[in-house]
């Protein structure tokens, strides 16, 4: 979207979780010609970058490489001033701990219009996804949020006796390698050993892990269980309230990191039940589609027009309205579905289905069409390279039929090559054919797939651990994954 003036959005992507940036944050990152993002973001968020987008990493990693907040307020502005909407993406929020007023002062220097997106700060949002609430009427009736490292990357000099003499909660913000000092420190300045004291590491995403002690025990569990960055320190009577207000317990796909393979228009639902589940989800689509344009035939010589997919059925209807025609012109043929979903699609737009398989693949609806197949033959319209099952089962059974292709589907490389996953979902053998094309040495321990063609196209591309749903639904598929892990859940938790 090109403007004749730049504007910059600066948008807070929240703690980690995808499901935790704004509405407005997401309308705007769907917007942007240009993403500037930290090392922060969630690769859920930085997955709905749009393709076509500039992307631009200024990440900073604790102790390591990283951009100078001078050269990203050049970027901003050097972006801004080619007329382009720029996204400027920080974890948590922008103004805490953000250094937004910088990037703010250096785009009114230049009179670059910009907005500020609030964004869950994982001061809050992330202690609470650990169960930790920053307040409680009888325990903490405050809250005090602290940055541990310096705009250098030094410890921060901190007044710990004032600190310790404020009461309430105290949140250490980048802790992950200042634990020891600051509970020794408060200690000194005359908080009692045995306060209560946590850490949260990787708050929200599938690999938090919550290390609950005291002020005299937490270093030592920190130090034990290998605790890194990004991290939160808490100290507070409320922080013992982690161990009964652990509320992702409750949710059976908590802990797991997945990735959803579909087309990017197509996984949303998908990815919103697992999301429901506590799954954290990676949308990271490996396949897309695109119509192909034709000339329709007679459709009234067909006895049945058959559907494989939802896409199958928006590409036909486009294509009867760019000739000019529309479902009149099949007179009386049937209609048959491979599925729930495209049966959905058709009743969307005023068809009933006919005929649906009990088992929603390409074999089983040419076994089902075999039989109902008469006088007049059949036209499969469907994908230009689509399951060669269907084709093969239809021939052997001598069943008089036409296939015309009505869209193609090609592999596409994904924005986020996720890291740590513990399973990726195919709900198409396509889908596993692209997800080994855009990704060829990415491991992942479990492939879980919508059906058996799915899951032999899983076989031969390598993987392992193969689970297959039991019926070729997405709901289906979702209880899948909670099968494996029932009672499976990772224990992430340190404590004394």
């Amino acid at each position: 979207m090109i403007r004749s003036k730049g504007f910059v959005a600066l948008v807070g992507a929240g703690p980690g979780d995808a499901g935790l940036i704004t509405l407005r944050g997401r309308d705007l990152l769907a917007a942007a010609d240009c993403v500037v993002y930290d090392r922060l973001v969630g690769d859920g968020v930085l997955a709905m970058m749009p393709p076509e987008a500039v992307k631009i990493n200024v990440g900073k990693t604790g102790g390591g490489n990283f951009v100078p907040q001078d050269e990203i307020n050049e970027i901003l502005v050097r972006e801004a001033e080619k007329g382009q909407m720029v996204v400027r993406l920080k974890g948590g929020d922008p103004f805490l701990f953000g250094r937004a007023g910088e990037e703010i002062e250096a785009l009114n220097a230049k009179g670059i219009p910009f907005e500020v997106v609030p964004g869950v700060t994982s001061a809050l949002g992330g202690l609470a996804c650990a169960g930790i609430p920053v307040t409680h009427r009888v325990d903490a009736r405050s809250l005090h949020i602290i940055t541990a490292h310096t705009k250098e990357g030094g410890l921060a000099r901190l007044d710990y006796e004032a600190l310790a003499r404020l009461g309430g909660t105290l949140i250490f913000m980048m802790g992950a390698s200042a634990v020891r000092e600051i509970c020794s420190e408060l200690i000194k300045a005359g908080m009692p050993s045995e306060t209560p004291a946590a850490a949260v590491e990787s708050a929200s995403t599938a690999a938090q892990r919550l290390f609950t002690g005291t002020l005299g025990t937490l270093a030592s569990l920190c130090e034990k269980g290998g605790l890194h960055s990004p991290a939160l320190i808490t100290v507070g009577k409320t922080t013992a309230f982690a161990a009964s207000f652990a509320w992702k317990k409750f949710l059976p796909l908590s802990g797991r990191k997945i990735i959803v393979t579909r087309p990017r228009e197509r996984a949303g639902k998908l990815s919103a039940m697992l999301r429901a589940r506590g799954a954290e989800v990676v949308e990271a689509p490996c396949i897309a589609t695109r119509r192909i344009k034709a000339d329709l035939p007679d459709l009234s010589k067909y006895g049945w027009l058959g559907f494989t997919s939802v896409t199958g059925v928006e590409a036909f209807f486009a294509l009867l309205a760019e000739n000019g025609r529309d479902i009149r012109s099949a007179g009386a043929a049937k209609i048959a579905a491979i599925g729930p979903a495209t049966a959905a699609a058709l009743k969307e737009r005023g068809l009933l289905t006919d005929y649906m398989p009990e088992v929603y693949d390409g074999a089983h609806l040419a076994c089902g069409l075999a039989d109902l197949v008469k006088e007049k033959p059949l036209m499969m319209l469907r994908a230009k390279e689509g399951s060669p099952e269907l084709t093969e089962e239809l021939a052997a059974r001598y069943v008089k039929f036409t296939e015309l292709p009505v869209y193609e589907t090609y592999f596409e490389r994904p924005e986020v090559i996720p890291q740590g996953a513990d399973a990726a979902v195919f709900t198409s053998a396509s889908t596993v054919r692209g997800f080994k094309a855009a990704m060829p040495g990415l491991e992942v321990p479990c492939a879980c797939c919508i059906g058996v063609q799915t899951a032999e196209e899983a076989k031969r591309a390598g993987f392992k651990n193969i689970v297959t749903a039991k019926k070729a639904t997405l709901e289906s598929l979702t209880e899948a994954l909670e099968e494996i892990y029932h009672d499976n859940t990772p224990e992430k938790t340190e404590k004394e």
